[in-house]
């Protein structure tokens, strides 16, 4: 049994994965709010390289080494940004949900207020992954996109260790049948959406349960991601789920659904030899 663990820096807690426990790796909470990837690094590893994505709930997993646009010249009119936009780098970073490490000491970061972030780790090579799945990413299988990143550069499905951390949980989070048909598709496949949702119910853990409001379920994106990684081959033992909801524990963690506000908390590995 993988077991979750609070840890503190500098007073402000985060949560660590036994399963992780080779690598240093963090899910923190909203009391690290506002700070960046860059300032967040030296919470696991002080000497690592940042690395971080701008978010598009996407199903683009890139490489460290891809994650840099070229630089915006400051004489180019045909591209005009403000000062504050090049001192802060934001405008040269590429769209993508995933990031996988190429080298040692690189931490990959990835944010969420309601999706699920995954963290994985190849247990031979050390080299490492963030995710940020939501309903979009989950639909379009970024976790198994990102596995199969890692495996291009020499993993192995059974060396692999996932943590799924802090989200909104199952049993509150309400969304339309639809939703939850174009995520369980990736799963089961069916005549009909009513026997899609029957279906994906039978299974245990459910990914999707009933909801008392017409054309409405509940949808549990991390059980989602489960079911596709068991379809993967990725034994049950390989793969930890954090016991905690963003969306009922608003001491700990910021969530969309519930206070409809754009902030975030980060989650972040970095790479071993």
């Amino acid at each position: 049994m993988h077991t979750w663990h609070w840890q503190l820096w500098e007073g402000l807690p985060y949560l660590t994965c036994s399963l992780l426990a080779p690598w240093k790796h963090g899910f923190l909470t909203r009391q690290f709010h506002p700070r960046s990837p860059r300032n967040l690094t030296p919470v696991l590893q002080p000497n690592a390289k940042a690395y971080q994505v701008k978010q598009v709930h996407g199903a683009v997993v890139l490489r460290t080494g891809e994650t840099r646009k070229p630089k915006i010249e400051l004489g180019d009119d045909r591209d005009r940004v403000s000062a504050q936009e090049l001192s802060s780098g934001e405008q040269n970073l590429c769209e993508a949900d995933g990031l996988v490490t190429e080298q040692v000491n690189e931490a990959v970061w990835v944010c969420s207020a309601d999706c699920t972030p995954v963290l994985i780790a190849d247990g031979r090579t050390g080299q490492v992954a963030a995710v940020h799945a939501g309903w979009r990413g989950t639909a379009a299988k970024i976790v198994p996109e990102a596995i199969g990143c890692l495996q291009s550069q020499g993993s192995r499905l059974q060396d692999l260790r996932l943590a799924l951390g802090p989200a909104i949980d199952g049993e509150v989070y309400q969304v339309a049948l639809e939703v939850a048909a174009e995520v369980g598709a990736t799963l089961l496949q069916a005549d009909s959406g009513a026997a899609l949702m029957a279906a994906l119910q039978q299974l245990s853990p459910a990914p999707v349960l009933p909801d008392a409001e017409p054309g409405r379920v509940r949808l549990d994106v991390r059980q989602v991601i489960r079911w596709q990684l068991e379809h993967l081959g990725i034994a049950a033992e390989q793969i930890a789920i954090a016991p905690h909801c963003t969306y009922q524990d608003a001491d700990y963690f910021f969530s969309y659904r519930r206070d409809r506000q754009k902030k975030v908390q980060w989650s972040g590995i970095v790479s071993g030899s």
